[in-house]
């Protein structure tokens, strides 16, 4: 429940409590502080319980934290043989690098392409996945000063 308190942050909560309550009150206070608890976790537990029966025994593996989406999501996907072996074969890293390549290369083989069209096959055009042979000389953008 309180899995991000600190040590320092427990010490002045301490500390507070004994300012404002006292010595002399200060168990009395966590006594029913805790009591409260108790009721408050037995209250969801009794509501669960309802809401469990109420659902019927088809929804007996229902769970409360399955509502949370991320929850939801990670579950399915973790437990999914087939979404397993699809994200093991699959590289995003590699797949996004073979498009920006193929991307690059078209840039730089549409003007040589273009000017020869004897060097492909009939039918087809450049080949796109592989890289150009020398990087391609940059050209400077061109600036339109009554656009910006």
């Amino acid at each position: 429940m309180f899995n991000d308190i600190g040590a320092l942050e427990l010490v002045t909560i301490v500390v507070l409590a004994i300012l404002i309550f006292g010595p002399d009150k200060l168990p009395k206070v966590i006594q029913d502080v805790s009591g409260i608890i108790r009721k408050i976790r037995s209250f969801s537990d009794s509501a669960k319980q309802d809401i469990r029966s109420e659902l019927g025994p088809e929804f007996k593996d229902f769970e409360f934290e399955d509502l949370n989406p991320k929850t939801f999501i990670r579950k399915q996907l973790g437990e999914n043989e087939d979404l397993k072996e699809i994200r093991s074969s699959f590289d995003l890293r590699k797949e996004l690098n073979d498009v920006s390549d193929a991307v690059n290369s078209r840039e730089t083989d549409a003007a040589p392409a273009a000017a020869t069209p004897a060097a492909t096959p009939a039918g087809t055009g450049p080949d796109l996945l592989k890289k150009p042979a020398a990087p391609a000389v940059e050209q400077p953008a061109r600036f339109d000063a009554d656009a910006t």
